[in-house]
């Protein structure tokens, strides 16, 4: 059996590195396969260990950095998507080409600023698999070229205010211009961006925006939960033992 005390705990970087020690090597070893296929799927597990001579069980925790989100024009109804998605702990970014419209006294929930030219806005923020995009400027060429921009990343999702067709307007320039989404694109772009709740006005415009981002990231549809046929929480069920 194991030497390994209960609420032991172990460290381990997404980079593999690891800060703290179990007691032994068996069951280092043995808990560091579990962490890496958690890292792997990105879900937190519970697993019985059993590898030469160690005998445990254990639970491996996936802390995942809070999700970031561009708000890409600065404009009034902005301000409610930026305060919403700042109470969720999230990262909430304003872009803007205007220096005026970036001021904290507007946006005094939001964790940074970036003054970029909308083409240039995914190479002066920065993206990956965890920045998500609103496309909020209400200016024709300026969300087109905030959409050129953000489709030759692989950020995960794009949202874009305004009626479909507008959007397909959009595409259809940049077409022209000889950029052609790639297989997957229209699936990373929302447009009209949010869910479908009636929302009218800024605020709750904010909520249905929001709520399509959390989907997104959560990998639900966003429909009603009187409509799922499972629990309404999902429930980690423990691997298979080693």
């Amino acid at each position: 059996m194991s030497d390994v005390d209960v609420g032991e705990r172990v460290l381990v970087h997404g980079d593999g590195t690891k800060e703290g020690r179990l007691g032994s090597r068996a069951a280092d070893e043995a808990v560091a396969e579990l962490t890496r296929d958690a890292l792997t799927t990105g879900e937190s597990t519970v697993r019985d260990l059993s590898s030469r001579g160690v005998a445990l069980r254990a639970f491996a925790e996936v802390l995942r950095p809070p999700l970031r989100l561009l708000v890409c024009g600065a404009g009034h109804d902005a301000i409610p998507v930026v305060r919403l998605a700042s109470s969720l702990g999230w990262k909430t970014v304003v872009v803007d080409d205007r220096p005026s419209m970036l001021e904290r006294n507007r946006f005094p929930d939001a964790t940074d600023f970036i003054l970029a030219e909308p083409r240039a806005a995914a190479d002066a923020a920065g993206v990956d698999e965890r920045t998500y995009a609103v496309v909020m400027s209400h200016n024709y060429l300026r969300d087109r070229s905030y959409l050129q921009s953000f489709l030759a990343t692989n950020i995960p999702y794009i949202g874009m205010l305004g009626p479909r067709a507008r959007l397909e307007r959009l595409l259809g320039d940049l077409g022209a211009e000889g950029v052609t989404p790639e297989a997957g694109d229209e699936a990373r772009v929302h447009g009209p961006s949010g869910l479908d709740v009636g929302a009218e006005g800024p605020e709750e415009i904010a909520v249905a925006i929001i709520g399509e981002v959390l989907a997104v990231s959560r990998g639900h549809g966003g429909g009603f939960l009187r409509d799922r046929t499972g629990p309404i929480h999902e429930r980690r069920q423990p691997a298979a033992s080693a």
